[in-house]
């Protein structure tokens, strides 16, 4: 059901009413037109792998800007919106909606949307864009190869043949559900994924004890579910320590401004302010210190949630930080460690008794090796350490976007799927724009450079703020590009940077910088 709209009151509700305009302004002035039904776009056409909530993103902005699109999607139309079309009907945005704007044209209800609010929002902008009539569903990606002109074709000749590829299968495929658990086959309860849980146990959690099974981000949806069906007690079982931050966007936007992407020497003082602002009586679940051997703030993709701590205060919940031995008949055996004890290290054995386990586990992860050319996986070159983290070196007019990203402080459903999409659009209209191979390299090899002193790979983790850096570097870069940057910033204005590619002509003809292949680069 499609969430009722209304308009807030400017006095009694100021602050609601700015959000509601904001999003009217964004809406009118950056999202770009619709083409008429039926309508024949004239620029180069896009193949888009993936119909979540990137793949659709980027078709819209392909389409709106004149582009040509295709969406392959190996599911049905049931799977438009990716993995928020398949989690619980309990689960919602842990991050403000301010900072999971899509595209511009989104028009949140409220600051934390729910699973419904979210897929309603794609499917919207799905079909304002024509793109139920562009989406091929049922059809899984094998491979991609190029024709003699270097056009790609999608699994065979038949799919027609495309200019540029954008890869959003995303991070989150399949539920990831070990088969051999020890102990699996005795339990007397219910053993579960915590995507399942609103399919497979619904109202039965209320009054029952439950045992979830990870300490990441299905998790705390996990527990948020039992709490919400009133569960007696829950237990999370974490394995490895994760940091926790809270649902707050202006501590949030805080985080992401750390402009190295990276721990530095005063990482400590965001970490101490959590410990003593937000964990307080709780510091014992808190990552030790990095200095002890903890793992810091800036490494990996922290938890964004703060009714986490209020059931942990409770008592209706429980953090035991473990080694899951294996499931009882009654519950599950685990080694009890103390903070900052490595797992498999010293503890004490105990006994969780739980009605029912779930498992957080996550998802398994697509791949892109599976259908992209073997041409992409070239070491030390391989993914994520690609241009922009989504370019392969080998393939200016391929982008993998989102598909890329391991762990950061900040979001993947934001305005970088628009300005990724634009980068693509301009290497495939203006060739002094496309990077050539070499410095496609160097970029990456001088962003090892500058994150050498990092405890994780140079792309394994980042910011928000340095991604906008990394966007601005690439237009400021090349001056060919600068013509292009309202475009690329703010899907601004693509008809003049146009006409002045033409009028390039005669310059690329003196240069012999005349390649008409779109996967060739020949700029800087």
């Amino acid at each position: 059901m499609a969430a009722e709209s209304r308009i807030y009151n400017p006095i009694f509700h100021p602050l609601l009413f700015m959000f509601q305009l904001f999003q009217w302004l964004a809406d009118k002035i950056l999202s770009p037109n619709p083409p008429p039904p039926n309508a024949q776009l004239s620029r180069p056409k896009i193949a888009v792998i993936g119909a979540g909530i990137t793949g659709v993103t980027s078709a819209a902005h392909c389409v709106g800007h004149g582009f040509d699109v295709v969406i392959f999607e190996a599911g049905g139309e049931e799977n438009v919106g990716g993995i928020w079309s398949k989690v619980n009907n309990t689960s919602k945005l842990q991050i403000h909606s301010l900072m999971y704007r899509f595209h511009p044209s989104v028009k949140w209800q409220r600051g934390y949307p729910t699973r419904e609010q979210i897929v309603e929002q794609v499917r919207t902008l799905w079909k304002r864009y024509g793109l139920d009539t562009r989406t091929k569903f049922h059809t899984k990606v094998d491979k991609i190869y190029q024709d003699d002109r270097g056009r790609w074709i999608i699994n065979n000749t038949a799919n027609g043949r495309f200019d540029g590829i954008i890869a959003a299968i995303g991070t989150c495929g399949d539920p990831k559900i070990p088969s051999n658990f020890p102990g699996m086959d005795q339990f007397r309860g219910k053993v579960v994924h915590s995507s399942q849980l609103t399919s497979e146990i619904g109202h039965s959690a209320k009054g029952k004890t439950i045992a979830i099974i990870g300490g990441g981000a299905s998790a705390v949806e996990a527990l948020e579910f039992a709490a919400a069906e009133d569960a007696s007690k829950i237990y999370i079982l974490s394995r490895s320590d994760k940091w926790i931050i809270p649902r707050n966007p202006i501590i949030n936007g805080l985080l992401a401004l750390n402009i190295f992407g990276q721990e530095t020497l005063l990482s400590w003082i965001p970490e101490l302010l959590l410990r003593k602002f937000f964990y307080r009586d709780l510091q014992d679940i808190a990552p030790p210190p990095s200095c002890n051997g903890g793992k810091g703030l800036f490494t990996d993709t922290p938890m964004v949630n703060s009714s986490v701590m209020d059931l942990l205060r409770s008592g209706r919940a429980s953090w035991v930080r473990c080694d899951i031995e294996q499931l009882t008949s009654s519950g599950v055996r685990i080694n009890q460690r103390a903070q900052g004890v490595a797992p498999g290290g010293p503890g004490h054995e105990e006994l969780i008794k739980a009605d029912i386990t779930v498992m957080a586990t996550g998802f398994q992860r697509p791949s892109l090796d599976t259908f992209l050319p073997e041409s992409c996986f070239q070491d030390p070159y391989s993914p994520p350490n690609w241009y922009l983290q989504t370019f392969p070196p080998n393939h200016p007019s391929i982008s993998a976007i989102n598909s890329n990203f391991v762990n950061a402080i900040g979001t993947v459903g934001n305005w970088h799927i628009g300005i990724y999409t634009r980068i693509l659009l301009m290497f495939l209209i203006d060739p002094l724009t496309r990077p050539r191979p070499f410095w496609m390299r160097r970029w990456i090899d001088m962003t090892r450079l500058l994150k050498y002193t990092s405890p994780v790979g140079p792309f394994e983790f980042f910011t928000y703020l340095e991604l906008v850096w990394w966007f601005v570097f690439c237009v400021a870069f090349n001056p060919f590009r600068w013509k292009w940057a309202l475009f690329v910033f703010f899907g601004l204005g693509i008809g003049l940077p146009e006409r002045v590619v033409e009028a390039e002509g005669g310059l690329r003809r003196e240069l012999r910088l005349t390649e008409d292949n779109p996967d060739v680069g020949i700029g800087f």
